[in-house]
């Protein structure tokens, strides 16, 4: 398979993806990363590709090492990260460290965005429109109904229009504290399977997840990208995005049982507190540097 010639493989079953996923070991003791991916369900080579273009960047990112094809699969070799997980270290961190944490992971994300989308990427705002179209389908046709969803849908009736002449970037496609890991005091940013191009401030669509684990990351996240000089717009776009997402989450959820719609229910009213029911574009999460 690999030119490396691993001796072992143990399976690593964590995330949402169909991956196969193993931490790989070579005769000398080396441990790598292994991605197993059906190649008819994706374009792994495209995956690898771009993850190179990434970590070109000299940041603080997943390496990837080789690629290869192997009877009906690709696979994807990166180098192991030895480290844990973000979301398990940052929350038990002094408050300062959570932030300067966040800060990082904003100042990294901005790096991400410096990828220009292609010259034939669709126009964002039809595109984003038809995803806000599908998720308010998907949720009508839901058994689960969410009492105050009416707040998520008027918001983005009204503010639909903003979509519009938006720029496009290569997106990380997943970007929160889930995907991170710490390492020497570092964060490193992971899982690229889910890449895309759109809209750069589409990506922060999955900062609740971070706001959840710790409201100063999100917020240094937020200060980090834009060196503290946060546009009034991007709150309104976010808010849009996020109600988009909310929309589609509780649908998603249904096949994976009750837990999982507990958990997106319990996220949606935990949005719409932070929103004042959308009424305020800028979550209650967020702190300014100046307030820290």
């Amino acid at each position: 398979m690999s030119q490396l010639k691993f001796i072992s493989k143990e399976p690593i079953n964590k995330g949402w993806s169909h991956d196969k996923k193993y931490c790989a070991i070579t005769a000398d003791g080396t441990k790598y990363f292994l991605r197993v991916i059906p190649e008819k369900n994706s374009n792994p080579k495209d995956m690898f590709d771009i993850q190179q273009k990434v970590a070109s960047l000299d940041i603080s990112v997943s390496k990837p090492v080789e690629f290869g094809i192997y009877k009906d699969n690709a696979y994807i070799v990166e180098k192991w990260i030895n480290g844990r997980d973000a979301s398990e270290v940052i929350p038990a961190l002094p408050d300062s460290q959570q932030y300067t944490y966040g800060l990082w992971a904003g100042r990294i994300l901005k790096k991400i965005h410096s990828i220009p989308a292609p010259g034939t990427q669709p126009e964002w705002e039809s595109r984003f429109n038809a995803k806000i179209n599908r998720n308010i389908n998907m949720y009508k046709e839901c058994p689960i109904q969410f009492e105050r969803i009416k707040y998520f849908i008027d918001y983005i009736k009204t503010n639909r229009s903003l979509l519009a002449n938006r720029p496009q970037t290569f997106q990380h496609g997943d970007y929160h504290i889930g995907n991170m890991m710490i390492e020497d005091n570092k964060i490193i940013i992971i899982d690229f399977n889910r890449y895309d191009f759109g809209d750069p401030w589409e990506e922060f669509n999955r900062i609740v997840w971070c706001a959840q684990i710790s409201p100063l990351f999100a917020s240094g996240m937020v200060n980090g990208y834009f060196d503290n000089k946060v546009p009034d717009l991007f709150w309104k776009l976010l808010a849009l995005y996020i109600s988009s997402n909310t929309l589609g989450s509780i649908p998603w959820a249904v096949p994976f049982g009750k837990d999982e719609i507990n958990t997106m229910l319990h996220q949606a009213e935990q949005v719409l507190d932070w929103y004042d029911n959308m009424k305020n574009p800028v979550p209650k999460w967020y702190f300014t540097e100046d307030s820290l």
